[in-house]
């Protein structure tokens, strides 16, 4: 901390700048979310700060971001639905699975997870990447074209039904949490059904109506509906605000154009008097606590969701360390990357008990931080008091803000998240990781993005092993010397041996992948041979499925009474040969070589003395 202010000036005008680009996006990611515009904008403020002070990464600005919202906005979704669409039911249940992939996060950072992320495959990353663009696309052609669910009087009405069977239902359901039996006081149960009004029904048809119009599968339904009414105003200010994003990157990049973009079509908007639909209400006042996270929350209606939050954890992590590269990169320095992941987990866990969405590492943002003079920590904790200042003063104004703005911010958004390298080298790539990417894009879209990358990792998991498998299986022949074609220190043998000698040479790892093709290696071995040489210069990994094969196969041989020799053998397969007696009994201490120079004179000595 002693030089935490050696770089003020720099600091502060990067934070300054780097927040003021963050407003409009964290605005955007939180209507998109589900949750509203102060969702968006508390977890920017609580997440820059806290993972800025606790991280590893000094120039990092964080908050919401594209893959984090998209995320997100599955898992309100979901439990969303869970609760007939009641936000104020579902939200200490949303609010808890945030709080818990922040300390899953913290947990990665503890347990040193954050240095083994960069081993996830580049298909599956791709393949979220470019869904996480399309589903943004998607879900906001309703309000681009102008949709709103409270005012479709007529698809509101097709829930009324089902919205009164639902608060029937909850009154059972509060009845029996507080010991009620409907047979024992049955004029309880009428009175509070009686309470049931017109009011009570449309809020709760409202309620089911936007969840079944939410994500990809419900804007698709929904969309015949928008376009027999599409709100023209709502189109032109959408596409203004997307016009201006990349019009204004061309005159200069030394002001953020979705900055502009905001500023100059809200006053346009709001200064024309345009009947247009506006963002929901941005509470005054510092945020408050949501302490129904605590008192209303239930752990096992949580359970479900561990799996979501640990993969939002994750996919936070692979989000901000790909960040920090990119930090590292522009100031030269490294990264602390389990440190950042702590950071990172205290900032989402914070702002989750204040009602703000997840986030991550936003590289747009530290670039900005970084170019505009940030050197340390203190930027990205100005990035969140500006932020936080301009809650507390302009607040009311913002309330104003045009839904259909933020929805182009967001269209420029999605385009740009998608991963067009990968998609530009599907031609050119291996099949097995081109079917990877495009089940996980599909399966994203379409379904799950939390399962769709657990399958796809499962898949580019089984594609490796079996190419791994047919990479050994070209390797699994056991030759004379005289066929073998020799290695370059093998030579001088190969002259002086033919039938009665043969070699293996293995290369790669020897694992349960290629365990089937190497217990074939005794079956090729004929009855005349007297000596069989194992070549594992080349292996440098043994697993459990891989050590109990080669056992078999020794064993086998050694019953055959074929010598059994073994060169250049690694310190990870020696070790656990070891700890299991394979060294040994199958093969003797003295049967092992390091160099082959040394199997070939213990074979020149032992043909010696049979020959004397």
């Amino acid at each position: 901390m002693k030089n935490l202010f050696t770089y003020i000036k720099g600091d502060v005008l990067g934070g300054l700048t780097a927040g003021i680009v963050a407003l409009p996006l964290a605005l955007a990611f939180g209507v998109s979310s589900g949750l509203g515009p102060s969702a968006g904008l508390y977890g920017a403020i609580f997440l820059s700060f806290f993972a800025a002070l606790f991280g590893g990464t000094p120039t990092q600005i964080s908050g919401p971001t594209a893959p984090m919202t998209a995320v997100s906005m599955v898992v309100i979704a979901t439990i969303l639905g869970a609760h007939n669409g009641s936000l104020e039911q579902a939200l200490p249940y949303i609010l808890g699975v945030f709080l818990l992939s922040g300390l899953f996060q913290i947990a990665l950072g503890v347990l040193g997870v954050g240095k083994y992320i960069k081993y996830i495959p580049y298909p599956v990353v791709s393949g979220f990447m470019t869904a996480i663009g399309v589903i943004i696309l998607i879900t906001q052609i309703l309000p681009v074209l102008g949709y709103d669910v409270k005012n479709d009087t007529e698809y509101i009405e097709q829930f009324k039904p089902l919205a009164e069977e639902r608060i029937l239902e909850k009154i059972l359901v509060d009845e029996s949490k507080e010991g009620l039996l409907v047979l024992e006081d049955f004029e309880e149960t009428i009175r509070r059904a009686g309470e049931v009004n017109e009011n009570s029904i449309h809020e709760e048809a409202v309620n089911l109506a936007k969840n079944n119009s939410s994500g990809v599968v419900g804007t698709i339904k929904t969309l015949p509906r928008t376009l027999g009414g599409i709100n023209w105003i709502e189109v032109i200010i959408a596409i203004s605000t997307i016009i201006i994003i990349y019009g204004f990157k061309k005159i200069t990049t030394a002001i953020p154009s979705t900055l502009v973009a905001l500023l100059i079509v809200s006053a346009a908007a709001i200064g024309f008097g345009v009947d247009y639909i506006s963002i929901q209400q941005i509470p005054d006042g510092f945020p408050k606590i949501q302490w129904t996270i605590f008192t209303e929350f239930s752990f096992l209606h949580l359970i479900p969701y561990i799996l979501t939050a640990l993969t939002l954890s994750l996919l936070g992590a692979i989000d901000s360390l790909l960040t920090s590269i990119v930090a590292d990169n522009l100031t030269k320095t490294r990264h602390l990357p389990n440190k950042e992941l702590i950071g990172q987990g205290i900032g989402n866990s914070i702002g989750a008990i204040f009602g703000g969405i997840p986030g991550a590492g936003a590289t747009i943002r530290t670039v900005v931080n970084i170019h505009s003079g940030g050197k340390t920590r203190v930027s990205g904790m100005v990035a969140s008091l500006v932020l936080l200042i301009i809650l507390l003063a302009v607040s009311p104004l913002a309330s104003q803000i045009p839904a259909a703005v933020l929805a182009g911010i967001l269209v420029t958004v999605g385009i740009g998240v998608m991963d067009y390298k990968g998609l530009n080298t599907l031609s050119k790539i291996p099949r097995t990781e081109v079917t990877v990417m495009v089940v996980v894009l599909i399966l994203s879209v379409f379904w799950n993005l939390v399962y769709a990358v657990g399958i796809g990792l499962v898949l580019a998991s089984l594609f490796f092993m079996k190419k791994m498998g047919y990479i050994s299986k070209d390797d699994a022949r056991v030759s004379t010397i005289s066929k073998e074609k020799a290695w370059k220190d093998e030579t001088k043998l190969s002259d002086s041996f033919k039938e009665n000698v043969f070699i293996k040479h293995l290369s790669g790892p020897l694992f349960f992948g290629f365990t089937s093709e190497f217990v074939n290696i005794s079956k090729q071995i004929p009855k005349t041979a007297s000596i069989l040489i194992i070549r594992k210069d080349k292996v440098p990994f043994i697993d459990q499925s891989g050590l109990f094969a080669l056992e078999d196969v020794l064993l086998d041989l050694y019953q055959k009474e074929i010598e059994i020799l073994m060169v250049g053998i690694q310190s990870q397969p020696k070790y656990l040969m070891k700890m299991i007696g394979i060294i040994g009994e199958p093969i003797p201490e003295e049967r092992i070589f390091d160099r082959f120079a040394d199997c070939r004179e213990f074979i020149i000595d032992e043909q010696a003395k049979i020959t004397a």
